[in-house]
């Protein structure tokens, strides 16, 4: 039965075929990293950022981390979704209520358009981590909403469309530290300012998805269900070690999983991914889809350190579901 995706062409996708003799699902692209550490003049590292088509080609929120060590995000801008310009100065936000809602620091983005506009969500810090949610028309001038939830909160994931009448946002509880826990939630909203209805989708099982789940990129909207892809962690004897694989949701109750990743689809195996400033991380945030085709260009983050790219097809990853369920 073929799959239809539910969105727009796009024959510009960064791609590349999967190698000769591969068997892989998702496979790297071999000029990985395509965003190294000093794409800023301050930059100590650029990764866990996010990616959508723009005016012909392709715009993205960047964490940038500065060589103070603070997060900041930054906007970049690319022909081709491979070579990338990112702005040396950082986002400012200009808060609709800035007791509720001001940019204190910003990480893992992710950036839709929904509507009429991009919006772009993000980890930021209200006492603790919580939900920063923001939008722009040109990526240049940004708005900031009040903070979704109080803390502690990350991974926060917007729906490219409202259900039931709500927008609708995944989401991942927390701690104030490097959160040795972790389910993926959902939660509705009238407005995009009030937050409830909140409802848990998956938890942690076993093997390389033990300790912890977030929700990674924008879903994708398919005849099967949403596709999600999604980021679990594994506690090993030198620390946590940070993988991605998929799950598709049902379309209309996006909180019942109908299949799940049983196995990893990409796990930290390139001297990138394995070594930086947290070694072990393949973290995915973004994700670009050519309806007509089915492929998929995922860019994630490797070892907190630059941020890389692979390729999949949708047909692929949602057949690789329905045979490990």
């Amino acid at each position: 039965m073929k799959i239809e995706i539910f969105g727009n062409a796009l024959p510009a996708i960064p791609w590349e075929e999967r190698p000769a003799g591969s068997r892989e699902t998702v496979w790297r692209y071999s000029g990985n990293p395509v965003i190294g550490r000093d794409a800023t003049p301050t930059s100590n590292s650029v990764f866990n950022s996010a990616v959508v088509p723009f005016d012909g080609g392709f715009a993205g929120v960047f964490r940038a981390d500065d060589n103070r060590r603070m997060m900041r995000l930054h906007t970049g801008f690319s022909r081709d979704g491979v070579h990338w310009e990112l702005t040396p100065e950082p986002i400012e936000f200009q808060p609709e209520c800035p007791s509720a809602g001001s940019f204190t620091q910003g990480y893992d983005p992710r950036v839709l358009w929904l509507e009429d506009r991009w919006y772009v969500i993000w980890c930021n810090c209200l006492g603790g981590p919580t939900i920063g949610i923001g939008y722009t028309f040109d990526f240049k001038e940004f708005h900031q909403l009040p903070n979704a939830f109080p803390p502690f909160n990350r991974n926060g994931v917007l729906f490219p469309r409202k259900i039931g009448g709500k927008y609708a946002m995944l989401n991942r509880p927390s701690d104030n530290g490097h959160t040795p826990f972790g389910d993926i939630f959902y939660c509705e909203s009238p407005d995009l300012r009030h937050w409830g209805y909140h409802r848990p989708v998956m938890a942690p099982t076993v093997g390389w998805q033990q300790t912890k789940i977030g929700a990674g990129p924008i879903p994708i909207e398919t005849s099967e269900g949403w596709l999600l892809f999604y980021h679990g962690v594994l506690t090993s004897c030198n620390g946590f070690v940070y993988s991605f694989g998929a799950a598709l949701l049902d379309r209309e109750e996006p909180w019942k999983v109908l299949a799940r990743s049983k196995s990893y689809l990409l796990a930290p195996r390139e001297l990138y991914e394995c070594v930086g400033d947290v070694p072990n991380v393949t973290f995915p945030c973004a994700a670009l889809c050519d309806a007509p085709t089915g492929r998929i260009a995922l860019y994630y983050g490797c070892a907190d350190s630059v941020t890389g790219l692979a390729f999949c097809r949708a047909d692929e990853v949602i057949a690789r579901l329905k045979a490990e369920n």
